[in-house]
Order: structure tokens, then C-alpha cells, then sequence
């Protein structure tokens, strides 16, 4: 079984405004690329992600699309109890509906946040029970993925977990071939 822990940046720290925000389709369209070459060489059975706002909740609505043609598992984490409760009303929808879809979702602690002993221990329950990491991230435009890049390169050192990147080069050719992709279908119509 492969179970790959999907994260990235958050979706203000790539100034998305809006669930219609091109850069979303584009970022959306990076991801599913990935996960069917993954997916396709058998290389993925378990899409693990957390809640944040941004990449790891589109990366929860691409699987949930991919899971309609693959055998695609889907869990979300998050590191402690009412996660999302500072939400605005649209954003707790919006979570809640995902939750509800994904065939596995809990807590890493039982308890609100209380510190950020819970964050750390959150990001090595991703470690241990992860086959290999997907971040849409870029180590020369730092973020708050920055603590998990750095916590999985640290692993590294010891243990074999492959680790993948889709950095701004990667998304730049995502929406290159996205665009000429939207264009064909236009044009076919």
C-alpha cells in the first residue's frame, strides 16, 4: 500500500481570492497530474492530507474527483479537535462537506489547540504513517509549508521517504499546458 501525505501553502499565502481563482484550476490541474501518474503506476492506494485552507483541501476535492475512475483512498488529519472553528461560516461548510466525502478523518490529539507541541506531533503522525510526501511548495518562496519541508528533509537524513515537489517553475508549465489544453477543447467543440 502507498499512502502519500499531500500538503503545500496555504491559500493566502498564494493570494487566491475566491473559489473561481484561476490559480486554483491551475494548481488543482498540477495536482491531478501527479496523483494519475501515481495512481496509474500503482504507486498510490491512500491520499492522506490535512485541513488548511489552500492545497491540502484541493487536494482532497481533485482525489475525490479521481476516485471516480481510481481505486483512490482518501483521509483527512487534522492535529487537534475543533480545527476549524475560527472559520467563517462558508469555510466550516465548505470543510465539513469534504469531511463528510473522505473515507477516513480524525484528530491527532483529542483536545482544541493548546500549544504547538500538537502541530509538531501532528507532522510526524504524517511522517510515520506516509509512504512518501507531494508538496506544492517552493524552498525559495518561503511559507508555512516551510516546517514541513524542513521536518521531511530532516527524515531524510535517516529514512527513505521520497519526497516531491511541485515548485512556481512547475505550476508556470501547469499553466502553460492547462491553457493549451482549454484551448483545444474549445476548439473541438
Amino acid at each position: 500500500m502507498q499512502r502519500l501525505w499531500v500538503t503545500g501553502y496555504r491559500n493566502f499565502e498564494l493570494n487566491t481570492f475566491g473559489d473561481k481563482d484561476p490559480k486554483i484550476e491551475v494548481i488543482k490541474f498540477a495536482l491531478k497530474e501527479r496523483l494519475i501518474t501515481l495512481l496509474e503506476n500503482d504507486r498510490l492506494d491512500w491520499l492522506i492530507t490535512g485541513a488548511n485552507l489552500g492545497v491540502d483541501q484541493w487536494a482532497c476535492e481533485v482525489a475525490l474527483e479521481l476516485r471516480e475512475k481510481y481505486p483512490l483512498q482518501i483521509s483527512i488529519i487534522v492535529p487537534y479537535e475543533e480545527f476549524a472553528h475560527r472559520w467563517n461560516e462558508k469555510h466550516q461548510k465548505d470543510f465539513a462537506q469534504l469531511q463528510s466525502k473522505v473515507d477516513f478523518f480524525a484528530s491527532t490529539s483529542n483536545k482544541p489547540y493548546q500549544s504547538p507541541v500538537q502541530l509538531r506531533n501532528y507532522q510526524n503522525f504524517m511522517l510515520m504513517h506516509t509512504d512518501e510526501a507531494l508538496m506544492v511548495y517552493d524552498p525559495d518562496h518561503l511559507g508555512k509549508p516551510k516546517f514541513d519541508y524542513e521536518l521531511i528533509k530532516q527524515y531524510q537524513v535517516n529514512k527513505d521517504y521520497p519526497l516531491e515537489l511541485i515548485d512556481f517553475y512547475d505550476l508556470q508549465d501547469a499553466a502553460e499546458e492547462f491553457q493549451s489544453k482549454q484551448k483545444d477543447n474549445y476548439f473541438e467543440k
